[in-house]
């Protein structure tokens, strides 16, 4: 249902989302990083992150569910986005560290602790896995969008659902884009054991 809108939307999400500064996460994530690392970027959306992060000198792997801003996203950042959703995800210990900024908050509940958990082997040991939801406790419908929203709760009972993964930090905060003011996000750092 979510690949339906951003189909429809890419454009107008692309041109919504490009320019959120996500500098102070990515830098914290890109700060246990080994210089030059491989980095996945999992449902890139605009392309925003993975840019950001190839230009800092990592090798940049980017995926998004949606063929049409995958297009928009490759012409911003000139990297390969290969089309995939979660459920294609088959790497092992391929990457240092992954990024997955508002994007597994798309996956149904049911299936979030093994999209999660095949994100945690696609790092290498001692890798490093960022993700962000919105802040709640409901499954629900949008505007053509399903959600999945985490508490502190709900992550850290995924966390243990998944197994494998050692929580790093956890933090609640505000959404950066000026039109979104009273929204809340919960966003995790994990540590492949």
């Amino acid at each position: 249902m979510s690949i339906a809108f951003y189909e429809t939307n890419a454009q107008s999400f692309f041109d919504r989302t490009v320019d959120a500064d996500m500098s102070a996460p990515r830098a914290a994530f890109a700060a246990r990083l080994p210089p030059g690392g491989r980095v996945l970027d999992v449902g890139c959306g605009s392309g925003r992150d993975a840019l950001a992060l190839a230009k800092q000198g990592f090798q940049v792997t980017a995926t998004e569910a949606s063929p049409a801003l995958a297009k928009l996203a490759r012409a911003h950042t000139g990297l390969p986005i290969q089309v995939m959703t979660f459920d294609q995800l088959a790497w092992t210990a391929a990457f240092d560290g992954i990024w997955a900024c508002a994007s597994l908050l798309h996956v149904p509940r049911a299936g979030l602790a093994g999209a999660v958990g095949r994100l945690r082997d696609a790092l290498a040991p001692g890798g490093v896995l960022w993700m962000s939801f919105k802040y709640g406790t409901r499954d629900r419908e949008t505007g053509g969008r399903t959600f999945t929203d985490l508490d502190e709760a709900g992550a850290q009972a995924l966390l243990a659902a998944v197994g494998g993964l050692e929580l790093l930090a956890m933090d609640v905060t505000g959404d950066v884009r000026d039109d979104h003011g009273s929204e809340r996000w919960l966003a995790m750092m994990c540590r492949r054991l």
